[in-house]
């Protein structure tokens, strides 16, 4: 019991910090998953679907104070007839950019969560995806603030965190990426990009928790899953928030090359990997 605990809270770690950070949590989950053992029959998407709980609270309570202003002044400006306050402006925004993503990932769910899931493809799109980054790096003005985005910025980015539906791409490195092509600053992109995934991961996280709630009742799951589920879940929150901060105050002076690194190391260690494998 103890082992699997320990399993899931670094499965929770893993979950966290690459949610937030531009390595792909999915990718990193599932190669996880499959180094340590897990039963991916038993708790496959399930778990993931507790982890992205867990990070979905990270952003409601790291974003809280953003939220609340969000929220007032989307009500505001169907009140008012008006997009003139920012912060009802930016919600709306935000409603507009989830949209492409709601409408991949409901279209494509399935072909997403069983032919999408191989560790050739994650390498594949963590090396593919970096250049993106560089790309973005490189022609992004960085002149503009979170306040500066426009409808035409939101589609944009709303399109990219559709492609990061993708496992290997990552969702946070897509949408930032696009916010940089856009010529917004990169700490803004980053927290257009947050707080953009949010709707998303609470639809799917939600959808799945549906059937996990469904297992508990019915006895497929017992008491024992329920404390891997807990511990999966604390972590993921707890570690998923210290990312959040760590990202923002690191794009403000710095750049993603040390992730473009990372991900393409990554990319060709699993490419070795499978290779041996193949031959072994």
């Amino acid at each position: 019991m103890l082992e699997d605990l320990i399993k899931a809270a670094i499965l929770g770690a893993v979950q966290g910090l690459t949610e937030f950070l531009p390595v792909s949590s999915t990718g990193h989950l599932i190669l996880a998953s499959e180094m340590l053992g897990v039963d991916d029959e038993k708790y496959g998407l399930a778990f993931d679907a507790s982890l992205h709980i867990g990070t979905l609270v990270a952003l409601l309570w790291y974003f809280r104070t953003t939220w609340v202003e969000l929220v007032a002044g989307g009500l505001g400006t169907l009140r008012d007839r008006s997009l003139a306050d920012p912060h009802g402006r930016l919600a709306w925004l935000i409603v507009l950019g989830t949209i492409p993503a709601a409408v991949i990932g409901l279209l494509f769910e399935d072909v997403i969560e069983d032919a999408f899931r191989s560790p050739a493809l994650i390498a594949t799109m963590l090396i593919a995806f970096s250049g993106v980054f560089v790309l973005a790096e490189r022609v992004g003005k960085r002149n503009r603030a979170i306040d500066d985005v426009r409808w035409f910025d939101a589609i944009f980015i709303g399109v990219a965190q559709a492609i990061a539906l993708v496992p290997g791409t990552s969702r946070s490195g897509a949408t930032i990426s696009a916010g940089l092509f856009r010529n917004i600053e990169r700490a803004d992109a980053a927290r257009f990009a947050f707080l953009l995934s949010a709707p998303i991961i609470a639809g799917a996280a939600g959808k799945q928790m549906v059937s996990v709630v469904g297992d508990f009742a019915d006895g497929t799951l017992g008491r024992e899953d329920a404390a891997f589920f807990l511990v999966g879940m604390v972590t993921a929150g707890i570690v998923g928030y210290l990312a959040i901060a760590f990202l923002l105050r690191y794009l403000t002076t710095n750049t993603l090359m040390p992730f473009v690194i990372y991900r393409v190391s990554l990319g060709l260690l699993i490419f070795a990997v499978l290779g041996v494998q193949a031959v072994s």
